[in-house]
């Protein structure tokens, strides 16, 4: 099994779970033709309400507990949910990313998802610095300054709102790292479920094997 190290600092660890999932051994594609009629039904019953997860609240509290107005620096949960409900469907990047997307618009939290080969050492959800920035995923810099931030030794590289660039998924990718960012109250059983279905979502339809499943802090 292999070992991802994670932590979250104070005062973020009494704000926000952590759910991982380490993934190997992909086959991540531009476009694959089965996820056509699973991410159409999704928009479909996303556009009318159903079947979104009762965490929407939750993601937003969150984000005030954190200090930023989440009607103004959306959640990407809530982006996604709000494209959908436009009639803009769910984005299509890759199949692993879409998956994510599907995922999180569903349950309504923030997924992050990230090229393991991209990551160096340690990951820490800190706090952003002062100034602390990074290049944001087809947009520019994202600003960092207060907020949660996952950090490796090379430096930031993703939040719940805009991931980096340097740390991206594409084709190539055949190690990831997926990162759910949970509102503390949320029961570990809910987050139990959302890794299940995540899990068997992307192995699915990206392939590959689950080498490493964590939710930090343990309770």
């Amino acid at each position: 099994m292999v070992a991802v190290n994670i932590t979250v600092a104070p005062p973020l660890d009494r704000i926000i779970t952590l759910a991982v999932l380490a993934l190997d051994d992909l086959h991540v594609q531009e476009r694959d033709l089965e996820l056509d009629g699973p991410l159409a039904d999704a928009a479909s019953r996303l556009s009318r309400g159903a079947d979104v997860e009762p965490h929407l609240a939750a993601t937003r509290s969150m984000y005030r507990k954190l200090g930023i107005d989440p009607t103004k620096t959306r959640p990407s949960s809530e982006a996604l949910l709000r494209r959908v409900k436009k009639g803009e469907g769910l984005p299509r990047i890759n199949t692993l990313v879409d998956i994510c997307n599907w995922c999180s618009a569903e349950f309504q939290l923030p997924y992050g998802l990230y090229d393991r080969e991209t990551l160096n050492g340690h990951i820490q959800l800190r706090v952003g610095h002062d100034g602390e920035e990074y290049p944001g995923i087809r947009k520019d810099a994202v600003h960092l300054e207060g907020r949660p931030t996952l950090a490796d030794a090379s430096g930031a590289f993703g939040n719940p709102t805009s991931d980096s660039a340097r740390s991206m998924v594409t084709p190539s990718t055949t190690r990831a790292l997926l990162v759910i960012f949970v509102p503390r109250e949320v029961p570990r059983t809910a987050i139990e479920r959302v890794l299940d279905l995540t899990a068997e979502r992307a192995l699915r339809f990206a392939h590959g094997a689950e080498v490493f499943r964590q939710i930090i802090p343990a309770s």
